[in-house]
Order: structure tokens, then C-alpha cells, then sequence
């Protein structure tokens, strides 16, 4: 008891070394990445490449496709046609998710943060009944002061938001460091449900993994504006410079 006391405590949301890992997470808007993404459901794989440097109707190119699912060519579509699809790489919103507090589970080399999700501006209809079902789990490297995955998972079966009856469902989100700056980003993200309607059984898995990422300021202005700012902040936690003797 007193171990599971010792290990296990309630911290406010960015305290510790939870602030340079949310800090990690809210990368400028003026950050852009080109990447490469495997597109995985249960009957097809396509692999698509994105660079926002393109002109517009060449930015997003279909590189390989095996097996054919229109749902994951939905998927795919969609994604595309959003305003600047390398947004979904960034979880700029992480710090709002996770609410003012989490309850913290230091034993191991990464602390186990469980958190209910606190739905915000980029949520859906169905994150926001997400957030009402599942429960949220964070790992956090307390060394490197980095975010390395986002689990949800559905404790029980209960009645989707469409109906029928959601029986098993795991959402995670695998993060990785880009080298230069030291920002996180979403690397992998993985659904697998399972769901009954109809007296029918319905199994999904989809996937989407980051093979290739490149990341790079919107203009050279952006860039030195950002390392302005970073070196300054430095600076500033150093605290004054004191004369020599």
C-alpha cells in the first residue's frame, strides 16, 4: 500500500517534467512537414507521400496501393483535401486534453499519466462522446521530457453514438522527436474496434504510419523569428550573465 501510495499521485497539468513534454507538443503554426504515410486497414495498404512546398494539385500523391477498401480511399480523400494535411502530425492540443490535472504512476522507466479526455476546438461530434467513454492513458519519458504514446481504450461495451452496441475499442497515438528543433510529433496512430448491430459482428483495424518525415519553417523569416525567440527564452532561464574576474 504504502509503495502503490509513493508511486501513484495527482500533478497539475504541465508541472514537472510534464512542461517541456506539453512544450514539445505546441509547435509554431508557421511549422510545416513533408512525410510519407502507410495508409492499413484490415483488406488494403496505400501509401501516400504530402509536401506542402507542391503546387496545390500536386501536394498529396497516392505512391502504392495493395488490396482494395473504399473506406480506407474515404480515409485517404479526406485527408487530403484538408486545408494543410500535416496539421494532423502536430498534437498541438494535448495540453487542453488532459485537463488541469492527471493522476501520475511513477514506477517504471516512463510515468503512466491516466487522465479523462477534456474535449476542445479541434474535437469532433465523436471525440466528444469518446471523451465521455474511454479511458486516457500517456506515457511520458520524465528523462528526455517527452511524450512517447496516447492510449484510449473503452472500458466496457456500451451503446455506440450511432447506434448499435461498441463492444472493444483501443485508439493510440505513437509519437516520436523530430532532431532539429525538438518537437514532438505524431509518428503512428492505430484504431481496432469491434462493434455488434443487427445480430452482425463488425471488426475494423485502420493504421497510419509516419515512415518518412522532413520537417521546416513556412519561410526563412519564420525560422529566424522562431530561433530569436528560442535563444532568447534560453537566455533568459540561465538567468544574467555575470561579469568574469
Amino acid at each position: 500500500m504504502l509503495l502503490s501510495f509513493l508511486f501513484s499521485l495527482v500533478m497539475a497539468t504541465g508541472s514537472g517534467p510534464m512542461d517541456a513534454a506539453l512544450e514539445a507538443t505546441e509547435a509554431p503554426d508557421t511549422l510545416r512537414a513533408a512525410f510519407t504515410v502507410e495508409l492499413t486497414s484490415n483488406t488494403a495498404q496505400h501509401t501516400y507521400f504530402y509536401d506542402p512546398r507542391l503546387p496545390r494539385g500536386e501536394r498529396w500523391v497516392a505512391v502504392e496501393r495493395r488490396g482494395y477498401d473504399p473506406e480506407l480511399v474515404s480515409v485517404a480523400e479526406a485527408w487530403a483535401a484538408e486545408p494543410a494535411p500535416d496539421g494532423r502530425l502536430f498534437p498541438d492540443d494535448l495540453r487542453e486534453s488532459l485537463g488541469s490535472s492527471v493522476d501520475v504512476n511513477t514506477d517504471g522507466d516512463a510515468w503512466r499519466l491516466s487522465f479523462r479526455h477534456h474535449p476542445n476546438y479541434n474535437d469532433t461530434e465523436f471525440d466528444v462522446w469518446a471523451a465521455e467513454q474511454l479511458k486516457a492513458t500517456a506515457w511520458l519519458d520524465p528523462v528526455g521530457e517527452r511524450f512517447q504514446r496516447i492510449d484510449y481504450t473503452l472500458p466496457k461495451p456500451v451503446s455506440g453514438p450511432t447506434g448499435g452496441k461498441l463492444t472493444r475499442y483501443d485508439q493510440s497515438y505513437l509519437l516520436k522527436t523530430e532532431p532539429r528543433w525538438g518537437f514532438s510529433y505524431v509518428s503512428g496512430f492505430t484504431i481496432d474496434l469491434e462493434a455488434r448491430a443487427a445480430f452482425k459482428r463488425f471488426e475494423r483495424r485502420f493504421e497510419a504510419r509516419v515512415t518518412d518525415a522532413y520537417f521546416f519553417f513556412a519561410s526563412t523569416d519564420a525560422e529566424a523569428e522562431y530561433d530569436s525567440r528560442r535563444a532568447n527564452a534560453l537566455q533568459m532561464a540561465s538567468g544574467p550573465a555575470t561579469p568574469g574576474r
